[in-house]
């Protein structure tokens, strides 16, 4: 069953992360009379963390997850499959820059959910100008019961982007997510942790980017590390 929440701050898509503060934002509603909805299908927690999901389709990043999964504090496992194949409510889109979603785990995502390229899209050039930062995050809603949103957290900023053997973009990706999970609050009082109990995420550069499956899991994990195990 979908409910209604009270309309939330301002009349934009997503809930707009930056490293030093939250901003929660939804498209098409108004601080006067519009609502948002959400279905409920995750149950309210008031957990620390989240369960993160750690998705891999091909062996060398589900061993690359695997390796890291048992050292971090907290509720983290790895899927050998699609993230879509998770009951997660929430999943990440390690995109780029401009909000592009056309090739990996991006275009499987555009598949499944219509218009949600035009959606992240129409967020980033709100807020950032067509452009969001490396280090930042956006979330838009899926359209569908579950997952019911996509955090959009780029891990290039030009779509197709090789990136250097030195990069630290997973780290900064994964650790724009996780600030949103353990900040992100809507006007009213919930917080966004509170309608999002799992989020699960692909491997985050390792496609086009050419980050190594380890690296990227290695750095997934400092990202976790620095946001929960330290509070």
């Amino acid at each position: 069953m979908r409910r209604s929440s009270p309309a939330l701050r301002v009349q934009v898509v997503g809930y707009v992360v930056t490293t030093g503060r939250v901003f929660c934002h939804a498209v098409g509603v108004t601080a006067e009379s519009g609502t948002h909805t959400w279905n409920g299908t995750g149950a309210m927690t008031s957990s620390a963390v989240p369960e993160l999901v750690l998705c891999a389709v091909d062996d060398s990043l589900a061993q690359a997850w695997h390796d890291v999964a048992g050292a971090v504090d907290g509720p983290v496992r790895v899927h050998r499959g699609s993230v879509l194949d998770i009951r997660a409510q929430a999943v990440v889109s390690p995109a780029n820059s401009h909000g592009w979603m056309r090739g990996g785990v991006d275009a499987v995502y555009t598949q499944a959910f219509p218009g949600i390229e035009q959606q992240v899209r129409s967020t980033i050039l709100a807020y950032h100008g067509g452009e969001l930062p490396i280090g930042e995050a956006v979330v838009v809603p899926t359209g569908e019961p579950l997952p019911e949103w996509l955090i959009s957290a780029p891990t290039m900023r030009e779509p197709g982007e090789r990136l250097p053997d030195d990069t630290v973009h997973p780290y900064l990706a994964a650790r724009a997510v996780f600030l949103l999970w353990r900040d992100g609050q809507f006007e009213h009082g919930t917080r966004f942790r509170d309608v999002v109990e799992t989020i699960a995420m692909p491997g985050l550069g390792t496609g086009v980017g050419g980050v190594s499956p380890r690296v990227c899991a290695r750095q997934v994990a400092a990202a976790w590390d620095e946001v929960f195990a330290r509070r």
